[in-house]
């Protein structure tokens, strides 16, 4: 009844919004469960189409290009294309198509699923592209001349990041350390930014006799503008529709707070563009201006205001769930940097941003201030302490963790400290829940034509191979955020079944950038790539032990297979057996024929449960007899999408026909874990 009464207290305005509400998630949610699919296949194309973006990356021209209403191509070529194409030019260009595939590993950011949420199925390596008709629309003339203007700018890194939000320019070093502070936000064109213009447009139309309607139509309209110059992101749109929305509420609606003004921009965002809800800019922006407007909302009432500390703490609070969700790594400092960094960004740095465009003289003023911002961030990124490393949660924990976010976030604005005792034991309790919940399971992961496997035995990990690629960071992009993931925060052994790059090319960033207790090496000599791996060991005093016979982990053993020495570095691979709560499982590098047959002579192996398969699955590996007398139940290939080698051999895959075969590039990493003594696999499919 208490709940009945309340709800006929709720006005007829708020009543409509909830509603409103309610149909668009339900709306967006039916929207979503409707699988999209292209019309291209693969293969060599010539197609014609109307750039939507461009810009640099790494020394390549990108390229979004619409085909049609529901698909566009994400087209690559080599060299400088900003000068020559631009936003609605109409191209004709061919080239091979390839389907887009993204990250295959459990928990990490997947840009195949975020490319088709935003309409790319497929990117295209551009042979030649040719301009059939340059853009004539007056907006798009003149960001082309505020972008040449920008670009020849020396000051032009920040000038594209700080006026169009364009933070491709920003070193990736410098752009990471920011990511690791946590006051990259500061890079997103938001609500903040466009206060600045209304602030700025408010006071130059103060003194006019222009009435307030048109006035809030002429703002508005500029602010559009300023949000087409800023590709009309995610926090611009948010931010221009919330202005407008607030305007007309509170001609027609001034009794109700503000928040609803955020609520219907959510809403219309969501309707126009479902996949919205996905987007890592949509979820930060409209949970910070939730939070935001209700705590000034509340405490206007009271005539109360947070202080910049609380202020922070309190966006730190919001975000929590969404960072640990997306990134597995919480930096607790980022609340007293953000102090900092919000300020001098907001106050300084942004505004003189257009000071410096217009009048480039002061170039070198503006240099060191950037210089400043930078020297700070990388200063600040060295500080260990207050890094935490949350696992990846569950949809129970998901929740779990917004609630305890909710409770601290009102708990905050009510201006009680019990919310810092709650948010300190939650951030001590999840960080360390790999030891309360102890787990064990066997990860191969996709690390393209190489090999990697995580052994995680009751928080005790062990990690077989490392990958290696020449043109990708392995251990950065997949290893370590899978680590992170994970919830592990050290490797306790590092074993390298031999010396090959695609095994243990990554073995050097891995120990420079993650912890790890001990090094197991291979029998035989080591070679140049072991040995400046070596060097490093040395350096950090991390232990390493060469050709060992077994392993204790925790109340288990690895045994290595040690036959003879060979005369090559395959054969010399260590083969390792382990029995994992009864389940049998055999890791076999790049090991040959040959000693598979000296196995067999030499130890009594017999119907293994899991076989990491030898050499990619390469005809150099895998003899009938030697399946046939190990007969495995699940077989894993770890290779790479159209590998240059031909692998998997059509007749090591029909040597392994009475096997369950999983395949990385086929079903991305695959984990086998072990609970209450049953084996469950997964496989992370793209």
């Amino acid at each position: 009844m208490l709940y009945l009464k309340k709800l006929k207290t709720i006005s007829k305005y708020k009543k409509i919004n909830l509603c409103l509400l309610f149909l668009c998630i339900i709306l967006t949610l039916f929207r979503l469960s409707i699988p999209e699919k292209s019309n291209f296949t693969e293969g060599n194309r010539s197609l014609t189409g109307t750039i939507e973006k461009v810009y640099q990356k790494e020394g390549k021209t990108i390229l979004e290009i619409r085909i049609n209403r529901k698909e566009k191509i994400r087209g690559i070529f080599k060299g400088k294309g900003e000068s020559t194409f631009f936003e609605q030019d109409i191209v004709n260009f061919s080239g091979t198509l390839e389907e887009i595939r993204g990250n295959q590993n459990f928990y990490l950011f997947s840009y195949s699923k975020y490319a088709q949420r935003n309409g790319f199925f497929f990117q295209m390596n551009i042979d030649t592209i040719q301009k059939i008709k340059s853009s004539q629309n007056i907006f798009v003339q003149m960001k082309k001349i505020i972008r040449e203007r920008i670009d020849k700018h020396p000051s032009k890194i920040y000038l594209f990041a700080f006026i169009l939000g364009d933070k491709n320019e920003i070193p990736k070093e410098v752009y990471e350390s920011y990511q690791e502070n946590g006051v990259a936000h500061l890079f997103a064109i938001s609500g903040m930014h466009l206060s600045f213009w209304v602030t700025i447009l408010t006071l130059c139309l103060k003194k006019t006799k222009i009435k307030e309607r048109t006035k809030i139509i002429l703002i508005f309209t500029l602010l559009v503008f300023y949000s087409f110059l800023a590709s009309f992101s995610i926090s611009v749109l948010r931010a221009c529709l919330c202005y407008l929305l607030r305007k007309i509420e509170k001609r027609y609606h001034p009794e109700e707070p503000c928040i609803f003004s955020v609520l219907q921009a959510f809403i219309l965002l969501l309707f126009i563009f479902p996949h919205n809800l996905f987007a890592l800019a949509f979820q930060y922006s409209f949970a910070i201006s939730f939070v935001l407007t209700f705590q000034r909302d509340k405490l206007k009432r009271k005539k109360l205001k947070l202080n910049r500390l609380e202020l922070s703490l309190l966006i730190f609070i919001v975000s929590l769930p969404i960072t640990i969700f997306h990134f597995h790594q919480v930096n607790i400092l980022s609340i007293l940097y953000n102090l900092f960094f919000i300020p001098y960004v907001s106050v300084l740095l942004f505004p003189f941003s257009f000071v410096v465009l217009l009048l480039p003289q002061l170039a070198p003023l503006y240099e060191k201030m950037t210089q400043v911002l930078e020297g700070t961030s990388l200063f600040c990124q060295q500080i260990k302490f207050g890094k935490l490393t949350m696992p990846h949660p569950s949809p129970v924990w998901l929740a779990g963790i917004i609630l305890i976010g909710i409770s601290c976030i009102f708990l905050l604005i009510e201006r009680k400290k019990s919310y810092l005792l709650l948010l300190c034991g939650f951030l001590l309790f999840y960080t360390n829940l790999n030891f309360i919940h102890k787990e064990t399971y066997v990860t191969t992961l996709d690390v393209g034509q190489g090999d990697a496997t995580l052994i995680n035995i009751q928080s005790q990990t062990i990690l077989i191979d490392t990958g290696g690629s020449i043109s990708y960071d392995y251990a950065k992009n997949v290893i370590i955020p899978y680590l992170n993931a994970s919830g592990i925060k050290s490797i306790e052994t590092l074993i390298l079944s031999h010396g090959d790059y695609d095994h243990m090319g990554e073995a050097i960033n891995l120990v420079n950038n993650f912890k790890v207790g001990k090094v197991i090496f291979n029998c035989g000599e080591f070679n140049e790539l072991e040995q400046e791996l070596i060097k490093e060991l040395d350096k950090k005093k991390i232990p390493y032990y060469p050709c060992i016979k077994e392993l204790n982990i925790d109340n288990n053993k690895l045994y290595f297979l040690q036959t003879k020495e060979y005369d090559n570095e395959n054969d010399n691979s260590n083969v390792i057996y382990t029995k994992l709560n009864g389940y049998k499982f055999m890791f076999m590098g790049d090991a040959g024929i040959e000693k598979e047959k000296d196995i067999l002579e030499k130890y009594n192996i017999s119907t293994i449960d899991v076989l990491k398969v030898g050499h990619h699955g390469s005809k150099t590996s895998s003899d009938k007899n030697f399946i046939n007398e190990i007969d495995p139940k699940y077989s894993v290939i770890s290779v790479g999408k159209n590998n240059r080698y031909g692998h998997p051999n059509k007749e090591v895959l029909n040597n392994l026909d009475n096997s369950k075969i999983y395949r990385t590039d086929q079903d991305g990493s695959i984990m086998f874990k072990i609970k209450n003594n049953k084996l469950k696999i997964e496989a992370c499919s793209p």
